[in-house]
């Protein structure tokens, strides 16, 4: 019998290290986005602060399990066997849940997960409890605390729209303050400023960091409560006067100083408070076996007959565990690409530049920035202009918008980022104050949102995008509660009723998931890696442009040649599995043209002006890219469509003709591929030469299969798909010829100018 709990025990600290890693890898976005966007030192900088701010939070943290201590559930209503189940659905969950919103690249709050897990596990357990009991129903208030929950979701209402606001209001005033040009401000303001922010931050560690560090005596701790306004301003004269020194005799850029420290805070906050979320659950159920192994070893009482009174008190974590938590949370943060990846939503939604966005519009984002325009055109007309057009010139952000052309330019300055720490930690800190139910995650994203909009770098061509993204992260956070709930309570039940079986399985379900998630995110990663970023400021010259265009070229045929391979041999194996891959395919080739178009602005705004006149041969090179997408996109999706209605088959000879051309092709696609991939140009003319003789095959099968119709052919459908499929194999030779012979002028030019 104890066998069976020692394994579920293993098995929930091997959980309890897989959600370290993923639930890091979704906090990081926390204490990471502010420094990382704006670039104030180097990444490797950013991480040794993060790290060491997780480490000391984590090395030094109560370890208390919050979420039993604040009673989701009332332990003494359940017995041990009823607890163990409880705890194994809600890792379970918690792991699967969070990798999901992790390889999605959303930030979510690890604390709402944890808390409404519980909630659902415990309830779906009680009710099972009460069907094979009593059968009333009415007493499952007597199992579960809800008042939690309903504090939860409000604070969840709270956070969005106190965290938004603040966040508007103070960097609309601090914008005002400093402008884009803050170079010169900070000469005069900012030690005042330092003041202010390094206060803020030293509040926040005192209050929200080290209030859960042991070795503080409670006299230290009751002490700073008790004298808050004289702590605050001992500090702002203290972080004002060494702002000024920093500034005047080191030369120190104090936002910079604001930044590190402010990044450090946060982490350490984190560690110090959301740590137990994710080992807690195990803790509490290593804890949970030690109270019914003694009481085994005592009295031989059975798992399903041991109440769980005892774990009513909090649950304390040992210093060893601790500190192996902080290990692999620093460990996450330097080697996780999930990590990184919910960190560049919060950077793209809040970035001053425009680039690609990650969201696409939906119905809500385009009413609310349909009216918000409407209610700002309203607004101004009640402006004198005079006022309007100071506060513009304090908004002109055009010399930062010119450096964010730059590559790996910041997404925001420094100030910007310096409110986003500084706001986020007063909120917080404010918060737990008042012992108000609030999420670091949700403050810290909705803050950034604020003042990216304050900051007007939501502009009408980004706005429809930036709100899309942020409902979709919002409204992440209350599916997270949902889906939270309702996963728990299943697995819940499912383990239930299923006992070690049904959580073999669903361990092996949960390791599968996650790998089969780990190694589709790296192949995601390594092709995020591989795309070209096309708003550089180096593509300036000729040399660059045939190299940068030589690339593009090559990538799209490559994959047309691949696509067409597949939809020929699709089609002649009558498989629709395969043409089903090979017409989802064509998406992403449409989606990599579209993506270079969408860039095109950038790119010939960062021509020199000697160059500028390869503005129009990027042009004509895109659009006959986007001809031969076009011309592959329609053979594949009417061959899928064809084998996909159950059309008959074409014929053996049919077949046999379109696999001839393909394989001309296919040795027409490949010397231009190695012609661009080695810029051999000068071969360009020998592959045009021979065009004609793959033009001449496809007319004479096309000729052939009129005269098929006159004697033999009997399917108008596969009359219809094979003139299409040869009709369009012309246009993709043609496409493919004009952007040759277009490429073979451009370089020639070229070559005289030098």
């Amino acid at each position: 019998m104890e066998n069976i709990y020692l394994i579920m025990l293993i098995a929930l600290f091997a959980l309890a290290v897989t959600d370290l890693v993923v639930g890091v890898s979704n906090d990081a976005v926390n204490f990471l986005n502010s420094a990382i966007g704006s670039k104030a030192v180097s990444m490797r900088t950013i991480m040794i602060v993060a790290s060491l701010g997780v480490a000391v939070g984590a090395i030094f943290s109560s370890g208390l399990m919050e979420v039993v201590r604040k009673g989701i559930f009332v332990p003494g209503q359940f017995y041990f066997d009823e607890i163990m189940i409880i705890f194994m659905s809600v890792m379970i969950t918690d792991v699967l849940l969070l990798d999901f919103f992790n390889s999605l690249g959303l930030p979510t709050s690890t604390t709402v997960s944890i808390v409404f897990e519980l909630l659902g596990a415990a309830v779906s357990v009680a009710l099972l409890k009460i069907y094979r009991g009593s059968g009333d129903y009415s007493i499952l208030l007597e199992y579960i605390n809800s008042e939690t929950a309903s504090d939860i979701i409000i604070g969840i209402f709270l956070a969005v729209l106190i965290a938004f606001t603040v966040g508007v209001l103070i960097q609309y005033i601090t914008r005002l303050v400093f402008t884009f040009q803050y170079e010169k401000k900070i000469k005069y303001i900012g030690a005042i400023f330092g003041g202010i922010s390094m206060t803020s931050i030293t509040y926040f560690i005192l209050i929200k960091g080290l209030k859960s560090i042991e070795f503080i005596p409670l006299e230290v701790k009751n002490s700073v409560t008790e004298n808050t306004w004289l702590v605050i301003l001992i500090s702002f004269g203290f972080w004002t006067i060494l702002s000024q020194v920093l500034m005047s005799v080191f030369k120190v850029n104090i936002l910079k100083t604001i930044i590190v420290v402010g990044t450090f805070a946060l982490a350490l906050a984190f560690a110090g408070n959301d740590l137990v979320n994710f080992i807690g659950v195990p803790i509490a159920a290593w804890q949970s076996y030690g109270l019914w192994e003694s009481a085994y070893q005592t009295t031989g009482v059975l798992p399903s007959a041991f109440s769980m009174e005892g774990l009513s008190g909090s649950v304390q974590t040992p210093e060893f565990l601790l500190i192996l938590a902080g290990a692999i949370m620093v460990v996450t943060l330097w080697f996780s690409s999930k990590a990184r990846s919910v960190v560049d939503t919060g950077v793209d939604l809040s970035r001053q530049g425009e680039g690609e966005e990650k969201f696409q519009p939906n119905f809500i984002s385009r009413a609310i920035v349909r009216y918000s325009v409407l209610l700002g055109n309203a607004v101004s007309t009640a402006i004198p202009n005079k006022v309007l057009n100071k506060v513009d010139k304090r908004f002109d952000n055009s010399a930062f918008l010119n450096e964010s052309r730059k590559i790996d330019a910041p997404a925001f300055d420094m100030v910007r980022a310096s409110v986003n720490l500084v706001v986020a930690s007063i909120l917080i800190s404010i918060g737990t104050n008042l012992k108000l139910p609030l999420s670091t995650t949700y403050v810290t994203f909705m803050v950034a949102m604020g003042t990216s909009l304050a900051d007007r770098a939501w502009d009408r061509d980004s706005a429809v995008y930036r709100v899309a993204g942020v409902v979709n992260v919002v409204g992440g956070w209350f599916v997270t509660a949902l889906v939270a709930f309702t996963a728990a309570g299943i697995f819940a039940l499912v383990i239930s009723l299923g006992g070690i079986w049904a959580i073999t399985a669903l361990l092996i379900i949960a390791a599968g998931l996650i790998i089969r998630s780990a190694v589709s995110h790296a192949k995601e990663a390594r092709e995020s890696r591989s795309k070209k970023r096309y708003n550089r400021q180096d593509l300036i010259t000729i040399n660059e442009i045939t190299i940068e265009t030589s690339k593009n070229i090559s990538s799209v045929i490559e994959g047309i040649n691949s696509r067409y391979t597949k939809a020929v041999d699709g089609l002649g194996y009558h498989d629709l599995t395969r043409l089903k891959k090979v017409n989802k395919s064509v998406d992403a080739l449409d989606e990599q043209v579209d993506e270079l178009k969408d860039n095109v602005f950038y790119y010939i705004r960062s021509l020199e002006e000697n160059s500028v006149a390869a503005s129009k041969f990027y042009i004509l090179t895109l659009d006959y890219l986007q001809d031969m997408t076009q011309s592959i996109g329609y053979i594949v999706r009417n061959s899928y469509k064809h084998v996909n209605n159950n059309h008959k088959n074409l014929k053996f000879n049919q077949i046999r003709d379109l696999k001839s051309i393909d394989n001309q092709l296919q040795t027409f696609f490949s010397d231009i591929k190695v012609t661009f991939d080695e810029h051999r140009f000068r071969d360009i003319a020998k592959i045009i030469a021979e065009k004609q003789e793959i033009l001449d095959h496809v007319s004479a099968l096309i000729q052939k299969q009129i005269d098929r119709i006159r004697t033999s052919e009997t399917s108008p459908k596969n009359t219809k798909l094979y003139f299409g499929i040869l009709l369009e194999t012309k246009d993709l030779i043609s496409s493919a010829m004009n952007l040759l012979e277009l490429f073979k002028e451009f370089y020639e030019d070229a070559q005289r100018q030098f």
